[in-house]
């Protein structure tokens, strides 16, 4: 009983460690970008350089973590704002939930942001464990469409086949996200949700200065806007 009790402790600091450590680099995030630095992170915590490497054996280690700790944050935003609207058959009401979740995610946290879908990191190659996490916001928004159209009332007008040469593409993502919605639906869910997220990035990285006040505002037309060219009705 005893060696477990000291083995809880042990793994209970050690976490909290984690934590410090990835706290003090979203802050160097926030000051430098993606430019961590192991040694400088050691210094603002107090440690010794070389004790850092007991919690993170490289700068690529502690830049996987931030990065699964984002897509993460930003898939359970979606997830709990899908969930939380009353009326779940209000498949567009879901959608817009959704598409503002994302935006208030990435304006609260735009360095976070920036560092999952703003430049690629130089030198670094992120693992295949940050896959699924990084595709949930997806998953929620293809739930919804999956959903309207199980219920009849996905009505994208206009609706083109799309190239063959695009197909076993579009039915590879279609699999995953919207099983029953097929490939020429899934060709407009995607351009929607580049739609929404080019805006954010748009956003984020100053592209709309002097071009667009009201950024919320137009956030929310763009919204509506994918959620009729995907066919989700009012």
């Amino acid at each position: 009983m005893a060696e477990r009790t000291r083995g809880s402790i042990r793994a209970r600091v050690r976490a909290e460690m984690l934590d410090e450590i990835k706290e003090v680099a979203r802050r160097q995030l926030a000051a430098d970008g993606a430019n961590l630095s192991l040694r400088a992170i050691a210094r603002e915590l107090g440690m010794v350089s070389s004790a850092i490497y007991r919690y993170y054996a490289s700068r690529d280690d502690l830049l996987t973590a931030l990065i699964l700790d984002a897509y993460n944050s930003l898939g359970e935003a979606a997830e709990q704002a899908a969930a939380a609207v009353p009326d779940q058959g209000d498949h567009r009401g879901r959608w817009l939930a959704v598409a503002r979740a994302i935006r208030a995610w990435a304006v609260a946290r735009p360095h976070e942001y920036a560092l999952i879908y703003g430049s690629p990191v130089p030198g670094y190659v992120a693992p295949q464990d940050t896959v699924l996490p990084s595709i949930r916001p997806v998953v929620v928004l293809g739930a919804i469409l999956e959903d309207a159209y199980d219920a009849g009332r996905l009505a994208p007008a206009d609706l083109e086949e799309p190239r063959p040469v695009l197909r076993p593409e579009l039915a590879r993502i279609a699999a995953v996200v919207a099983p029953h919605a097929g490939e020429a639906l899934m060709a407009r869910a995607l351009i929607a949700w580049t739609e929404l997220f080019g805006a954010l990035s748009f956003e984020l990285f100053g592209r709309f200065k002097n071009t667009i006040t009201d950024l919320s505002v137009w956030y929310e037309h763009q919204a509506e806007e994918m959620a009729t060219y995907t066919g989700l009705r009012s």
